[in-house]
């Protein structure tokens, strides 16, 4: 029986890529800071259209550097517990405290109202996600931000060439991550990046992620977050496909909302958003209903995903623990169908199909 799992990592064409493998055995460079990285950070500063972006390892790096570029390493940060449990860990990695405000139940991202009556003399950030790639209520936050004087976040990965207002969703906040995981729309195998709009920001990330010396002279502390020439290489290869694969994953998009929108509550996209089409949850009435649908498309080879599952404010290893019923609720009914560029639309009917009878 073929397997048809969530998602699958668009490979591209080998001879585009062995393209790109060509220069790095001809000139022997295989990281620090490469000539296809920085090819690759001009592409995608152009494709994008953001004043500047940098390629890091991965996305995880880029929050944890986000977070220290912003001199946030102590206080509570206040995060949404509706997400994957990357932006949450980030944070308990800079020996902060998340506190959790909750999630709008339509567009699960996180709640300006929440957020603004979880502040404190402790709190110094907030680290929101754009939950599916669908962006927050940007306006609400900023707000809430200046008027708090507290640094704003975005975790913004899945949401690569999102545009939200007619601005690329890069452009939010004082520092906004993206991932380029092999799950993800764009990927570098492994990977991810930053976009600031400080300079004074842009140059600690530069230096943070390099293990913050220029040569001998050793400046801030920093990682090894240094994306490789192969990273790039695999980058590069897939950036000339997007268009096509955002526009084939519009089509599966569509179709499942045709089919299972009058019969199934569905993730609403806030107005103004050009989407990217990463990703179809969809809720169902129960646990127990959701259970018992999962089992019934796995035994005919179809595997989606909870995600995201458990809600983060229930993390058993967490000091604090505090209740936000609509992240919990919600996570306990919400599945990911398969969705990705090499779905066929048939594979997808049936699937949809599959999820009517279960209805």
């Amino acid at each position: 029986m073929r397997r048809i799992n969530v998602t699958e990592a668009f490979l591209p064409p080998r001879r585009e890529f062995d393209k790109y493998l060509d220069e790095i055995w001809q000139n022997h460079h295989l990281t620090n800071n490469g000539p296809l990285l920085r090819q690759l950070e001009e592409e995608l500063t152009r494709y994008l259209t953001v004043s500047n972006l940098q390629v890091v390892t991965n996305g995880t790096a880029a929050l944890q550097i986000a977070l220290q570029a912003l001199d946030i390493t102590e206080g509570e940060v206040i995060t949404t517990p509706f997400s994957y449990v990357a932006s949450t860990s980030a944070i308990l990695w800079q020996r902060c405290t998340p506190i959790f405000a909750d999630i709008d139940p339509e567009t699960f991202c996180i709640d300006p109202k929440q957020v603004e009556a979880a502040i404190t003399p402790q709190t110094k950030a907030i680290l929101a996600v754009h939950v599916f790639g669908n962006p927050c209520d940007t306006a609400s936050l900023q707000a809430i931000a200046k008027r708090h004087r507290l640094k704003l976040i975005y975790d913004a990965a899945h949401a690569f060439a999102v545009r939200y207002q007619n601005r690329s969703i890069l452009d939010y906040g004082d520092v906004s991550i993206c991932s380029f995981h092999a799950t993800k729309l764009f990927h570098t195998i492994e990977g991810g990046s930053l976009t600031a709009q400080s300079a004074d920001v842009r140059k600690k990330i530069d230096l943070m992620k390099r293990f913050g010396h220029n040569g001998d002279n050793h400046l801030a502390l920093g990682i090894n977050a240094k994306a490789s020439e192969f990273q790039a290489a695999m980058g590069l290869s897939n950036l000339s496909h997007m268009d096509t694969l955002i526009a084939k994953r519009a089509a599966l998009y569509q179709l499942y909302v045709d089919t299972l929108g009058q019969h199934f509550t569905l993730q609403r996209l806030s107005d103004g958003t050009d989407y990217n089409f990463a990703y179809f949850p969809i809720l169902l009435e129960s646990e127990e209903h959701l259970l018992e649908t999962v089992t019934r498309l796995q035994d005919q080879g179809i595997f989606p995903r909870r995600y995201f599952y458990p809600s983060l404010n229930t993390l058993p290893y967490l000091a604090n623990r505090q209740s936000c019923p609509v992240s919990e609720d919600i996570a306990r009914r919400i599945l990911c169908l398969p969705l990705y560029a090499d779905l066929s639309l048939d594979d997808a009917r049936q699937i949809a199909e599959l999820m009517r009878e279960q209805k």
